[in-house]
Formats: structure tokens, C-alpha cells, sequence
């Protein structure tokens, strides 16, 4: 599977404290550019560069047994409760299946599981999608011959049931309703016409309406008993990480096939995928997925260094040996910088007023010099080892409405930095200590990954940083489902590197850059704007998702990507190069890996 573009989600993500670079002004773009090539021209030369772009796959044959790993035990195999761990939801999704397909290298939305058609009144400012689902879609199960049609239901119940009910605490129902001209609000309704059609009616016409219906489907024929008879809490109830996995059905690729705590996942071929190859074989090839759980980022790297995985993305610490050591056991491929970045936010909810950090992440010129703190020059060098860009840009390259024209101001500049704090009153005392306008030391906290290496090293460089004008940031390594918490329920962090999957579309993501998103993180779920400048990137928002003309919402959106690099209500960091090492037992011919897709492997298959 290639793009199923939704929503963004969390890849929130620690080793070393690095010392100080000599320099103290950041490279502009055209010097890390120089420094890059420099740095990564002989991995690159030592590693294969393959971008999907759209080609056609070779057809393969059925056999073998790929190993791969995953960090930590999946916590359920619940559709409903998954979805605020990322984890569980990976492996969950393995079994379902969505609706449209987005081909990034070409920019077009394509039939998944569903066909579709957009029909435009005009004279009546409406919108419907008119979806249609394949015939040979089923819900099977492993080693039984029953087959269930996946029908109209499975995605009707979810969206109007599941979605649509604020007890589920999904968040789904504010992003079934779009804003009308009139300030008011309607409902997207999901009609069933008859088992394989049914209909997403918007009361408006959008400007990405595939983008706001795009969904996974759901066994309902199981889950909406379930509701009938228990409400919400009968359905979170379901598949639970005890139960035996055999008895989950399946749409997707595989069965959950075994389940050992602590040891092992397993994944099971399911031969009656629709996605078929051109002699009628359903992708994928290999006959199990069996994953090991390894609890940590340095086994997966032992174990792939013993032959024990078929595929294995180094770390930057790591890289050299992977590239080096290929020989003819496996071949690496490259891919430019990442579309996403990590960044860098700070909690703003009044719940914190009284505290003196909320006074300070409030003041956009407090915010301002913090990325003049950002030293990711000293990133790039120290952390990636040179194979990784400067991140100024809001909107990544890939987004019709990206415009390099509009980039950060506030660079590394320590110096800048301290005229911004000045000019709120902070001042620094003899002791080389910034105190602020009251007088207090001006120290919080910044809550990272502690499952992802290489953050903790960006975030002890910024402290670093930090510290020389007298600021004290403490770094604080924690589990990422209890971020997440932080962030979306309890509100209680300080600061936080998190970060979310590229913005592909620019309405992508409402629940991140609306103020009353459950993750719009400095401040979340605001009844009202909080500020003037959420105000107007709201109000930016909705003209942008409602302006099908390209060239007017290229002033929406302009205005937009300028207004947040200039509050810095999140500071951008680096986008990172990236490598992919797969085993050469494996014919390679159907393997594409660049920074839109990842990793392309469903069509893999053996090479004897």
C-alpha cells in the first residue's frame, strides 16, 4: 500500500551529549548543500537510488517467510481502542483496508477498495462522492473457507457509529462537519444506497473531498451488535490482546495469526486479497510475517547484523557499517530528505497560567528565540553525520501550494536570541544565568522519545545551546503512548519534540492547525481562538479548504505558512536523508524506496 492519506499522526520521537561547534551563525541552505556532498557522497555512491514513480510491478510467485521486528507488544487488536496507539494501530491495519489510493509522484487520488465519483451541483453549492465498492472484496478468516462481502455498512457504521459518536472520543465528528458560508456548521452524511454503494453528501463544495472521507473499513456485521447491545464500552471490549488472533476476520493482507508477549508477532498471507498480480496471485508474496518483539532500536540493529531480518533502516550512528558491509548479502537504497520533520512545541494551555513557563511560551517573541537557538548546523554535523537539510519551510515540497519563497526568520542566532528575551524583560545576571521579568531563572523541561535515539541527541544539542545565554533546559526522556497522553489528555509537559506525517494536502490535518483540534497541540480544543493570529489561520483554513480555484488559494495559503513560521507556535528542525537495507534472497525488482513512500515491499517476492 502506498499513500492512504487521512489525517496526521504522532511519530513522536534520544544518545550522546555532542560538544560545541567552533562557529556560532548557521549555514544558510546553499552551504549545507556544499557540506552535504562533502559528507555523503561516498555512501551515496555506495547505495542505489530507486523513487517510486508510478512504474508497473513485475508479477512474482508465493513462498517464503519475511522476518521482521517490532519495538513493544501491541496493547489491542481493537480498531476503536488502537487508534490512539501507534503501535497497535500498525498491526491492526494489516487486516483492513481503505477506500482511495493517493499516487504522490503524480499527484491523483486512485480506487483502493472502493471506486468513486464526485458530482458537483453547482446551483446548489453541494458535493457528493459516490463510492462503490469492489466485488471481490471479502472478510475471511484464516483456514476457513468463510467469506463475508465487505459491504456498504462496514464504512457507514464506523463513520456515523464509531466516528460520528463523541462517547468513542475519536475526535471524528468535528472533522465530519465543514463550516458554511454563514458561520454555521454541517454534518458530512455517509448514506447507504444499497450493500456495495453508498454516499458522502457535503453540504459544500470542498476543495480535497477524497482527503476528508478517506477511512479504514471495520467488520460491522461483529462490531455493530456489539454496539447495539452494550453502547461504546461493548465495542472497546472486543479483541483484546487476549483473545486468539485466529478468530479476527481480515481484509487486508494478512491474518493475526500469533500472538507470544514478549516474543513474537505473526502474520499470515491472506490468499484472498483483492489486490491480485497480472497472472491473478494476491500480493503479498511471502507466506508469513513474523515479527519479533525486541523492545528497543539496538537489538533491531543485532539482529538484522546476524542475518535474522530481511530489512533494517540504520540510524545515522549506524550507517557507515550498513553501507560498507553490504558485500552480496544485501543491497542498501537512499532517498532524499524526509517530507516530515521533527519539531519542537511548547504547552500554551491556560491550565498552566499561573506558572511561569506559560507566561513566557505565550510571548511570541519568547518562542521567536528559541528557534534562534536551534543550531542545526551543529544538528546536522554531529547528529546525522551531514545527511540531513535545514527544515525552514512549512509546507514540504510535494505540496501544490509549497512556495520556497516563504521561509523561517528566526535562525540560529544566540545573539538574536537574547535581544528578543531582552526585549521582554528578561535580563542576564552576573552569574551568566537569564532571569525573567520576576525575577525567576528561566528553566523548563523538554519531554522527547525515549524510544527514538537520535532525538535525545537534537534535544541535548538545544539544551547545550541553551545554556550558554543562562537558559537551563532539562531534557526528559519518556514512553511515547504517556506523551501522547500528555499532549491530548492530562496537558501536562512542558515542551516536547513531537512530530506528524508530511502535509501532503494543506487541509490536511484539522484537527492539528484548528484551534479546536484534539491536537492542536500548544493549545488544544479551544472554544474560541485563544489569540488574533489563531483567528486568522483558522479563518485562512477554512478559505483554503473551500477555494477550488489554484491560484486564489495560493494567497489563502500563503498567508498561511507565513503567519505560523512567524508565532513559531512549532519550530521545524531537520529533515533527515534516509537508507534502506533489504537481503538479497529477495528479488529487488519491485522494490522502490524515496521520502514520499517509504519503503515500497508488498510486491516483493523471492529470487529462486
Amino acid at each position: 500500500m502506498k499513500n492512504k492519506i487521512k489525517k496526521l499522526t504522532f511519530i513522536a520521537g534520544l544518545c550522546a551529549i555532542f560538544s560545541s561547534c567552533k562557529k556560532t551563525l548557521e549555514l544558510d541552505i546553499a552551504e549545507i548543500d556544499a557540506l552535504q556532498k562533502s559528507v555523503d557522497y561516498e555512501l551515496l555512491k555506495k547505495s542505489r537510488s530507486k523513487p517510486y514513480q508510478d512504474q508497473a510491478y513485475v508479477a512474482g510467485k508465493v513462498g517464503g517467510i519475511w522476518h521482521d521486528s517490532i519495538i513493544s507488544d501491541p496493547k489491542t487488536f481493537n480498531q476503536l481502542v488502537g487508534y490512539r496507539d501507534g503501535a497497535s494501530n500498525a498491526i491492526i491495519s494489516k487486516t483492513t483496508d481503505y477506500l482511495f489510493d493517493y499516487e504522490s509522484s503524480v499527484r491523483e487520488w486512485r480506487p483502493h477498495l472502493a471506486s468513486a465519483r464526485i458530482e458537483v451541483d453547482e446551483a446548489a453549492g453541494t458535493l457528493t462522492v459516490h463510492c462503490t465498492i469492489r466485488e471481490d472484496a471479502f472478510w475471511t478468516w484464516y483456514n476457513s473457507d468463510k467469506k463475508i462481502p465487505v459491504t456498504s455498512d462496514d464504512f457507514v457504521f464506523w463513520y456515523n457509529e464509531i466516528e460520528g459518536d463523541l462517547e468513542a472520543g475519536l475526535g471524528g465528528y468535528e472533522g465530519q462537519c465543514i463550516s458554511m458560508p454563514d458561520g454555521s456548521e454541517r454534518h458530512i452524511d455517509c448514506i447507504k444506497l444499497d450493500d456495495k454503494n453508498f454516499d458522502f453528501v457535503f453540504p459544500r463544495i470542498v476543495a480535497e473531498p477524497y482527503l476528508s472521507v478517506n477511512m479504514d473499513c471495520c467488520p460491522s456485521f461483529i462490531f455493530a451488535p456489539a454496539k447495539k447491545k452494550g453502547g461504546i464500552a461493548a465495542v472497546k471490549n472486543l479483541f483484546s490482546v487476549d483473545v486468539d488472533p485466529k478468530t479476527i476476520p481480515s481484509c487486508g493482507m494478512f491474518y493475526i495469526t500469533e500472538y507470544v508477549p514478549s516474543r513474537r508477532l505473526v502474520f499470515t498471507r491472506n490468499p484472498y486479497y483483492w489486490e491480485k498480480d497480472e497472472n491473478g496471485t494476491s500480493i503479498p508474496y511471502y507466506e508469513q510475517l513474523v515479527c519479533q518483539i525486541v523492545g528497543d532500536q539496538n537489538t533491531n540493529y543485532l539482529l538484522f547484523t546476524q542475518g535474522k531480518m530481511e530489512a533494517y533502516a540504520p540510524r545515522p550512528e549506524e550507517l557507515h557499517d550498513v553501507v560498507n558491509n553490504q558485500k552480496e548479502d544485501y543491497t542498501v537504497f537512499n532517498a532524499d530528505g524526509s517530507m516530515s520533520s521533527q519539531m519542537w512545541s511548547f504547552n500554551q494551555n491556560p491550565l498552566h497560567k499561573e506558572e511561569a513557563y506559560y507566561k513566557w511560551f505565550t510571548k511570541k517573541e519568547f518562542r521567536q528565540a528559541m528557534s534562534c537557538l536551534v543550531n542545526r548546523e551543529r544538528i546536522i554535523s554531529q547528529t546525522y553525520r551531514g545527511l540531513a537539510q535545514p527544515q525552514y519551510f512549512f509546507f514540504p515540497p510535494s505540496n501544490p501550494y509549497y512556495n520556497e519563497k516563504i521561509q523561517l526568520e528566526y535562525r540560529y542566532d544566540p545573539q538574536r536570541a537574547l535581544k528578543l528575551l531582552k526585549g521582554l524583560g528578561f535580563t542576564q545576571g552576573a552569574d551568566g544565568i537569564l532571569y525573567d521579568w520576576e525575577g525567576l531563572p528561566v528553566e523548563f523541561d523538554l519531554s522527547i522519545n525515549s524510544g527514538i535515539t537520535v532525538t535525545n541527541d537534537m534535544a541535548q544539542i538545544i539544551s547545550d545551546e541553551a545554556s550558554k545565554i543562562g537558559i537551563k533546559i532539562n531534557v526528559r526522556q519518556t514512553d511515547f503512548q504517556k506523551m501522547v497522553e500528555s499532549i491530548t489528555v492530562t496537558y501536562d509537559w512542558q515542551s516536547c519534540f513531537i512530530a506528524f506525517g508530511a502535509i501532503s494536502f494543506p487541509t490536511q490535518g484539522s484537527n492539528v492547525w484548528q484551534s479546536s483540534g484534539n491536537f492542536h497541540v500548544w493549545y488544544p480544543m479551544q472554544k474560541s481562538p485563544a489569540t488574533d493570529w489563531e483567528a486568522r489561520v483558522d479563518q485562512l483554513y477554512e478559505e483554503g479548504a473551500y477555494t477550488v480555484d489554484h491560484g486564489a488559494a495560493k494567497k489563502i495559503w500563503d498567508e498561511y505558512q507565513s503567519i505560523i513560521l512567524e508565532e513559531c507556535p512549532i519550530i521545524y528542525l531537520v529533515r533527515s536523508r534516509s537508507f534502506f537495507a533489504i537481503r538479497n534472497r529477495w528479488n529487488l525488482e519491485n522494490v522502490y524506496y524515496d521520502n514520499r513512500h517509504g519503503a515500497l515491499t508488498e510486491h516483493v517476492f523471492l529470487d529462486n
